[in-house]
């Protein structure tokens, strides 16, 4: 498998993500209104999330590995199966996906919507915010190692990932808009030019990469039995300067 077309899946796999979870969020608001449907957000847009996770897993899931979500590939940086180049040359991508899904979402309607799919923390501030996405992160990223790893489950690993994505929404969304992935909120945060999305931002940018790396040392420590991560220290410092 060429370097390219990892490269182009992780953003053709990015763009469905953003763009199938984002227009369920617009078509929830036109529906219902952006006042009055949380009932309806929360009913639907958790399964839209999940099912185009799913749906980008299996259309280039075995080219590139479906990280989809620059936490995801800082995981598999640490646990050394992602090299530095990659980690880059995805994260690059990812955020290339993003923008281009909502970019498209702009073009099938107008900057307002594309506002309406930004993430946010409200009124709980940005503490719970922090805190929704370092918890859920690691969650996500635990589910990942394990199936990705395991002899036992990794048939089961197109199926998982998605319903843990989509158990994550229906927790998260009224907590901190459950992003859990920098990429899916950079992409309608710019797009739309929303200045409290902007100024979120960042929340949205350390928490999942926070998250990603608390979540790894859970599972080295409690799957793997590995408490001693001098051996990786070196390794990722070696990976970071070659």
């Amino acid at each position: 498998m060429q370097q390219w077309q990892k490269y182009l899946a992780e953003v053709l796999g990015t763009f469905i993500l953003v763009l199938i979870g984002t227009m369920a969020i617009v078509g929830v608001d036109t529906a219902v209104g952006a006042d009055g449907g949380l009932g309806l957000v929360m009913a639907t847009v958790p399964l839209a999330f999940g099912f185009a996770l799913l749906a980008g897993l299996y259309a280039f899931g075995e080219v590139s590995g479906g990280h989809f979500n620059p936490a995801v590939t800082l995981a598999m940086f640490v646990d050394r199966r992602a090299s530095v180049s990659d980690l880059i040359g995805y994260w690059i991508a990812q955020v290339a996906g993003a923008l281009l899904g909502s970019l498209t979402l702009m073009w099938m309607t107008n900057s307002d919507a594309v506002e309406a799919t930004v993430n946010g923390y409200g009124g709980n501030g940005a503490g719970t915010g922090w805190i929704s996405e370092v918890v859920l992160t690691a969650i996500f990223v635990m589910v990942i190692l394990q199936v990705t790893r395991s002899s036992t489950m990794s048939n089961q690993g197109f199926v998982a990932i998605p319903l843990t994505l989509v158990a994550i929404h229906y927790a998260g969304i009224p907590f901190s808009g459950a992003s859990v992935n920098p990429a899916r909120s950079i992409g309608p945060a710019l797009v739309s030019g929303d200045d409290r999305a902007i100024s979120e931002l960042w929340v949205y940018l350390l928490a999942p990469l926070v998250g990603a790396l608390v979540g790894w040392i859970v599972w080295k420590v409690v799957v793997q039995g590995d408490t001693d991560f001098r051996d990786d220290g070196a390794a990722i410092k070696d990976a970071a300067t070659s």
